[in-house]
């Protein structure tokens, strides 16, 4: 019994830490415009089982595409043990399921071959980032973070994956001595052949280590669920959602300013009435993540960090500043900035309004929009944002369908239209358009003046 409680106790800390985390996450994703993704469900479905669930773009690069199937195969299915596990903890039984007969063995000898394909895959993720050291993965905004958290997940799976196979080896040993609780469930492929190091121990010794390594295994796993929020493999979470409300418009379609737009038509026809409620625009583009619609802050927590949008951009293989991946990264740290800052608040406020009531007085409202002196472009340069060529080869490559040319424009046009910053090549352009209705230098009434020649 006693076991059994603190395994509910730390089961139910972790749930609870757990969402807390999450309710942050979702709490700073709403603070984004509102944006309308409800549209054509068919579609949306498709999309999401083809790109999350089918995994279509990663194997685009077939190496690592199979080796993250691996990967991700066997963290889906192998969680299925992890509810027998918890069920286990807190019933205090041992191997609660195997009142399934053969269809248990089955089970239990899948979850063992696909631990030993990710171990063969997280052992190779380490060679291609650490020796090998592919580009993408050492790129500036590559620092010591970015890089040691995707060690440490994969290391982390490592040993998650021995522990599992070692609960195995030692508990189908103890299977085939008969020894107290251990009764014959399961079929051991791997585990099996592992078992011979442990053959000499004893019954005691080896019951010792399959307890050990069913611990180390069960805290594991809601370590590895509470470090998810602070890693880029929150993915595994977001993936689906993400591609569920990908952009299924044209990828060369840009979207209008509506507000722009209304402005344009009242201004044609003095005679329009504005729609009910109208109100002129105060501010374009983005400047900070408020700016920013909820699917771009859904984007940024969504980022896999992979750096196959990187590695495509024109503008960074010609050695430009530009990096889509650190234009997402940058909107995510800028975000649980603004996150964090709004929690600081909120304790302020708490505080405050104890103070307030002990003199009898009542607690002061407040916004969730702080002015902290920061901004997106604290974090993202100007000359990131102009090198970039639209051209849609970070959206096409993103394994989860994240759109960091959105942002991109976004801030663009803050810098064009609010600031009016933007390339001496673009104001000659533009005053052109404005004066001639093109982008030549040339008169309207002279644009056709090449037929004649032509005819000539």
């Amino acid at each position: 019994m006693f076991s059994q409680i603190i395994f509910i106790l730390l089961f139910l800390a972790s749930v609870v830490f757990f969402a807390q985390n999450i309710k942050k996450i979702r709490r700073n994703i709403n603070l984004g415009k509102p944006l309308d993704r409800t549209d054509r469900p068919k579609e949306r479905w498709m999309t999401m089982m083809r790109v999350a669930l089918g995994q279509s773009k990663m194997v685009v690069r077939p190496v690592a595409g199979i080796m993250h199937i691996f990967i991700y195969v066997g963290f889906v299915i192998i969680n299925i043990e992890v509810i027998e596990i918890i069920i286990d903890g807190i019933a205090g039984t041992h191997r609660f399921l195997s009142f399934l007969g053969s269809f248990y063995n089955f089970l239990i000898g899948s979850f063992e071959i696909l631990a030993a394909l990710t171990l063969l895959a997280c052992f190779v993720f380490l060679i291609r980032r650490n020796v090998l050291k592919l580009k993408r993965f050492w790129m500036r905004e590559m620092t010591s973070f970015p890089r040691s958290d995707a060690n440490a997940i994969l290391i982390t799976e490592i040993l998650l994956m021995t522990a599992f196979l070692t609960m195995n080896a030692t508990d189908s040993i103890l299977q085939s001595r008969n020894f107290e609780h251990y009764l014959s469930a399961g079929a051991f492929p791997v585990g099996g052949m592992y078992a011979a190091l442990f053959s000499s121990l004893s019954s005691e010794s080896l019951m010792m280590i399959e307890r050990i390594c069913w611990w180390f295994h069960i805290i594991g796993i809601l370590a590895f669920l509470n470090y998810l929020p602070y890693s880029k493999h929150f993915h595994i979470l977001l993936a689906f959602p993400n591609t569920y409300y990908s952009n299924l418009e044209k990828k060369g379609k840009f979207t209008n300013m509506d507000s722009v737009t209304q402005e344009v038509k009242l201004m044609l026809d003095p005679a329009a009435v504005p729609p009910e409620g109208y109100q002129s625009p105060t501010s374009f583009g983005a400047k900070d993540v408020y700016d920013l619609t909820w699917k771009n802050l859904m984007d940024a927590y969504s980022c896999t960090e992979c750096g196959r949008c990187s590695s495509v951009c024109p503008a960074n293989q010609t050695g430009k500043l530009l990096s889509p991946r650190k234009i997402m990264m940058d909107t995510r740290d800028r975000l649980e900035e603004v996150g964090k800052n709004i929690d600081k608040q909120k304790k302020q406020r708490e505080a405050s309004g104890r103070r307030r009531l002990a003199e009898g007085l009542t607690a002061g409202g407040g916004s969730q929009r702080i002015d902290d002196g920061k901004n997106l472009f604290n974090y993202i340069s100007e000359e990131e944002l102009l090198a970039c060529t639209s051209c849609n080869a970070c959206t096409e490559a993103c394994p989860v369908n994240i759109d960091p040319l959105n942002i991109i424009t976004e801030m663009r046009r803050y810098l064009v239209m609010e600031q009016s910053k933007m390339p001496a090549e673009w104001q000659m352009m533009m005053n052109k358009i404005e004066t001639n209705g093109a982008p030549w230098q040339f008169a309207q009434a002279d644009r056709a003046n090449w037929i004649s020649s032509v005819a000539e």
